[in-house]
């Protein structure tokens, strides 16, 4: 894709947020995320180099954002608990992938713990709080929904789904489905930043309360692991891709 030749050279590149979600908007922009190996060079200086890159642009009309993490920075918050990253490790709308792609979707396997859910728990209490405000939306909405149903996944399954309608069709949970179904074609058929009344949220907080305990309730059973297992196949990842793309 162009706007990735105005970035670094990515080891691999997806789409995330509403698109892999499931409730893009016409006008939503395209969020491209994944990682790249910065050159020995830099990495090698004693002067910190960028290990963040943000490339915006314009293509055919679409408004994209492409963000990436030098691998080890990547790596790094693969092993902290970091859903952000794994939604972008295991998203199915590859733009630029391959083998090495895919060694580190297996060695992510490991990287699937319990503690996943403080940060499956922050987002929901996030999302919540923006919702209380005046300026709440329907994305904003949709967004507590996903980010709660994914966190119980992961828990009780031990494998990322961030797309809403498929969750919505693969687990049971204790919400109105046709409701948030609603929420969805009103999202995809409106605006990216449409907003919701206070009383229309309301509405909503019961669900949304039920799926916060349930969220609890699928920590407190789940039967992942408490660490990551693969740090030695992380590490020798991060060598062996520093050394072959990086020279």
């Amino acid at each position: 894709m162009e706007l990735l030749n105005r970035g670094p050279q990515p080891l691999f590149a997806t789409v995330s947020g509403a698109h892999l979600y499931g409730f893009c908007s016409p006008d939503s922009d395209v969020d491209l995320r994944g990682a790249f190996v910065a050159p020995l060079k830099e990495v090698l200086r004693l002067r910190p180099f960028e290990d963040t890159r943000v490339v915006l642009g314009e293509v055919r009309g679409l408004e994209l954002d492409w963000v990436a993490h030098d691998l080890s920075k990547f790596v790094g918050l693969m092993t902290r608990r970091n859903g952000y990253v794994l939604e972008q490790l295991t998203s199915p709308l590859v733009v630029h992938g391959g083998p090495w792609l895919e060694e580190l979707r297996e060695l992510g396997r490991g990287c699937m713990v319990r503690p996943l859910y403080f940060h499956y728990r922050g987002f929901l209490t996030s999302q919540r709080k923006l919702l209380a405000k005046p300026s709440a939306t329907v994305k904003e909405l949709l967004y507590a929904y996903r980010v709660a149903l994914t966190g119980i996944y992961a828990l009780r399954v031990g494998v990322i789904e961030a797309n809403l309608p498929t969750l919505l069709r693969e687990q049971a949970a204790p919400i109105d489905r046709l409701a948030v179904e609603a929420l969805i074609e009103r999202k995809v058929t409106g605006e990216e930043k449409g907003g919701i009344s206070a009383e229309e949220v309301a509405r909503h907080n019961p669900a949304l309360d039920a799926l916060d305990a349930a969220l609890t309730e699928a920590h407190d059973r789940s039967k992942l692991p408490e660490e990551v297992s693969v740090w030695d196949g992380l590490d020798d990842y991060v060598v062996r891709a520093r050394l072959a793309l990086g020279a």
